[in-house]
Order: C-alpha cells, then sequence, then structure tokens
C-alpha cells in the first residue's frame, strides 16, 4: 500500500496528504478532515496547518513525482498495457488479462468493470480512478507477485492526468468515434485526451493502432515502435472470417503468415479486440500455438454481449452506449439472428446530447422495433433525454416505455421464434443513478433472469461472468 493519499476519507495515520484541485472540488476543503483521520504531512498550494506541511507550486505535479521517485523502481519490474479508445476498451482489456492468468501470468486488471486480480476486488467510480487509487492497486499486485497489469484509459483520466508517470510497455487505440463531448467540446480535443497516452510509453515498449480506424496517424509517433492491426491493411492483417452464435473463426497475416484463430465471441468488432490480445500475447513471448490454445477458452467481461437462450430466441445484455457500439452490436446479432430484433436501449442523462438522435436513428434503422428506455438520468428530465432522442427521427418503429423493468419485460414478450431481443447501455452495472448522484440497485441481467424465473420459463445462459 503506497503512504500518499489525494481522498481525506482514506486517510490513516502516517499518510501524507495532498490537496488537489479539482473541477468539482478543492482538495484543500477537506484538509482538516484528512488532518482528523491521521495525515502526518499536508501537501497544498496555500495555507498553514497544525500538521507537517509543505506549501508547492503544483499539488498535482508534486503528487506525480513523488509517485515517480518513489515506487516506479517497482513499476518498471512490471509489464504495464494501457488502452484507450471510445469502444472495445473494457473488452480488449478484460482478454488481455484472462488470456494471461490462463496461461500462468499473474495479471491484474484496473477498468470500467472495477480492479481484479484473480477475482474482482471491488468496483471503481471511475473507468481511471485518482492516480494514487492506480498506484496503489498496482503496488499492492506487486506485492502479491503480480508482473503484469492491464489498465483502461479513458479520456477523462488521460485529460486529468491520472495516469501521468504510469510506466507502460505498451498502449493501444482502439477508435475513435463520437462520445464524452459534453466534457472535450470536439472531437480534436477528445482525440488530443486520448493521445497522451502514447507519450508514456517506456524506453522500449511499443504503441498498437488500429490500421482501420481514420485518426490512426494522430498516434502514430515516429520516436514509438507503432504495430498495426485491421481488416483493409496493418502488421496484423485479417483476411476473413466466418461467424455463428458459438462464436467466430479468423484468419490474420502477419509478417507474410497466415493465421487461423477460433474465439467463443461474436461480432467484427470482437475480431479487433481478439487482435489486441494476440499482439500482445505474441509481443511478451508466445508462440502463435499456445495464443490459439487460450483463445478457444477465453471469456469476455461481464454485461458484453451477455446471452441467454429464451425457449428458440436470443435475449442479448450488451454495454453499448455509443453510435458506433451500437449499430456495431446490432450490425453483429443480424448476421447470426433469423427472426425478428428488438432493442430496448436509452441514453445518459447530462451527458453528449448530440448523439441521442443519431442513436435512436441507429436502433430504429436497424430493429424491427425499439423500446425507447431510461438509462442513468443524472439531474436532467427524462422526458427531455426522451425528447432528443426521438427529434427529427421518421422512423415510427418504436414506443417509448420510461420504467427500465417494464420495457425490458415488454421485450421478453414480443419475442416469437427465432427473435433476438437486445438490451443495451447499462451491461454489467448494478445500479440506476437518478437526481442528486442516488443509486438504485438495477442489473439488466438480473430484471431478465427474475422474470423468466417468476414465469417458470427454461433458459439457458451463455455469459462469461
Amino acid at each position: 500500500m503506497i503512504n500518499i493519499k489525494t481522498d481525506s476519507r482514506k486517510v490513516k495515520k502516517g499518510d501524507i496528504f495532498v490537496a488537489l484541485r479539482g473541477i468539482v472540488g478543492d482538495g484543500h476543503d477537506f484538509i482538516p478532515k484528512a488532518i482528523e483521520n491521521g495525515a502526518s504531512k499536508i501537501i497544498a498550494e496555500e495555507g498553514e496547518y497544525d500538521v507537517d506541511f509543505e506549501i508547492v507550486k503544483d499539488t498535482r505535479e508534486y503528487l506525480n513525482n513523488y509517485l515517480k521517485e518513489n515506487y516506479n523502481k517497482y513499476l518498471d519490474e512490471m509489464h504495464i498495457i494501457g488502452i484507450t479508445g471510445t469502444n472495445g476498451k473494457t473488452t480488449a482489456a478484460y482478454l488481455i488479462y484472462d488470456a494471461l492468468n490462463k496461461l500462468d501470468c499473474k495479471c491484474c486488471y484496473i477498468g470500467t468493470i472495477g480492479y481484479f486480480r484473480e477475482k474482482k476486488i471491488y468496483d471503481m467510480p471511475n473507468t481511471t480512478p485518482e492516480v494514487t487509487e492506480i498506484y496503489d492497486m498496482l503496488i499492492s499486485a506487486y506485492d502479491l507477485g503480480y508482473r503484469y497489469a492491464v489498465i483502461e484509459a479513458s479520456s477523462e483520466g488521460l485529460l486529468h492526468r491520472r495516469l501521468e508517470n504510469v510506466p507502460f510497455e505498451y498502449t493501444i487505440f482502439t477508435n475513435l468515434t463520437q462520445d464524452h463531448l459534453n466534457i472535450h467540446k470536439t472531437m480534436e480535443n477528445y482525440a488530443m485526451c486520448k493521445q497522451k497516452l502514447f507519450n508514456q510509453i517506456k524506453p522500449g515498449g511499443k504503441a498498437i493502432i488500429n490500421y482501420d480506424d481514420p485518426n490512426k496517424n494522430m498516434f502514430m509517433f515516429d520516436y514509438n515502435t507503432n504495430i498495426t492491426y485491421g481488416f483493409t491493411g496493418g502488421d496484423y492483417r485479417v483476411s476473413d472470417y466466418q461467424m455463428s452464435i458459438m462464436g467466430t473463426s479468423f484468419t490474420f497475416v502477419s509478417d507474410g503468415v497466415k493465421q487461423n484463430i477460433k474465439v467463443p465471441l461474436i461480432g467484427k468488432y470482437n475480431i479487433y479486440n481478439v487482435l489486441c490480445a494476440i499482439i500482445i500475447l505474441k509481443e511478451l513471448g508466445f508462440t502463435y500455438s499456445t495464443i490459439y490454445d487460450v483463445l478457444l477458452y477465453i471469456n469476455s467481461p461481464s454485461g458484453r454481449m451477455d446471452m441467454i437462450e429464451y425457449k428458440n430466441n436470443l435475449i442479448i445484455i450488451d454495454y453499448a452506449h455509443t453510435p458506433d457500439a451500437v449499430q456495431n452490436v446490432i450490425s453483429c446479432v443480424k448476421e447470426v439472428c433469423d427472426g425478428k430484433i428488438y432493442t430496448v436501449f436509452g441514453c445518459t442523462g447530462d451527458r453528449d446530447r448530440l448523439k441521442r438522435p443519431i442513436m435512436t436513428k441507429i436502433v430504429t434503422d436497424l430493429s424491427d422495433k425499439a423500446i425507447i428506455t431510461c438509462d442513468d438520468v443524472h439531474n436532467e428530465d427524462p422526458k427531455q433525454i426522451v425528447d432528443d432522442m426521438i427529434n427529427n427521427i421518421s422512423n415510427t418503429n418504436y414506443e417509448i416505455e420510461l420504467d427500465r423493468k417494464k420495457a425490458i419485460i415488454k421485450g421478453i414478450k414480443l419475442l416469437n421464434t427465432n427473435d433476438a431481443l437486445l438490451i443495451l447501455g447499462k451491461g454489467h452495472e448494478e445500479v440506476m443513478i437518478v437526481k442528486n448522484n442516488k443509486r438504485i440497485p438495477f442489473n439488466d441481467k438480473k430484471t431478465v433472469l427474475e422474470y423468466l424465473e417468476k414465469n417458470k420459463v427454461v433458459r439457458i445462459e451463455k455469459i462469461n461472468d
């Protein structure tokens, strides 16, 4: 455990407390609480205190330098992988985590679905937590013998310097599509934040970049060793693929040699995620034979294409909450579904309003019917969110049911034979966030299973928890 904290609630006797200034709060306001909890020293930009203290120009810079000087000697012994991109971060990161552990390489995961070592240790409020928490998790893992780590790097985390000085051996760029414009305002600003990760590769490390993304050149610096992957070109180029409800097989070409891979995942977009894992494993010294064997039994994270077989239909639960992700998921299901496709989805409150009608058009274009409902509304009026979603939408194949549980049940009742119901937006999440940040217990998968159990429906789960 590290001895420096930025959250006064987590301070223990003897810890150093650093008062960071943030967008919605100022750590200086919590110095009294840190002292009350036993802080032995305060690092601040102003003031005088009753314990040992030091006034510095920039507490963030002090913090990052302290962590680097005191802990990077341990982190330099680890293979640390950072992944950024709009979509695919969680799945690609989890696939790498799962594959390495299956190969007896102790790897931890830090990202959207929590902090994992051999299993989930705890959930986290942000995809990329505060830098002290990142270091605390990495050092805790190091002390337990872990020498591999995979970290999701969100644009917001990079913007607020939460990963500064973490010595990444590999960084991965998955893609860039519209999201988080409520924070970044423009796509250029959004891309520039993600670009920061590729300035943090330690000597000998490598950047792994999606060749098919039109923004790829923003992440391919001359001073890095770049490895590319994709369908249209790259060092790892997919030449063909076949998909069924049971999984996907594909062929890729690397160094002029064809390699065949089978995975129990579906979706063209998942091939991109699997390629990230393949490249990391190959760079770490594993043979293609070993990689082939481990990928046959790879697990995807909970809430990503979780499938429940209901009579002769499929109910699919996925975290997709951006236009690109929604289009990928529904298009994937259309390739393997012989019947009708129904989609339950909503849009998050207090977030990018521009993507709402874009998502509704995609869903109504690709689905036989959509049920528009609530996602995490935060402090926004649900009716305003829906009004945005249906603004200028000419398609009429939708209905509105703001109660998410009722919307899911309506979707299940629509299923007939060989149909599919997609429930999108929340995936693994266990709560609904409403006004004043109140968290109400809710999970899409549990809602489905409880309904099927109540109605004595036989079902088969095809999920990876």
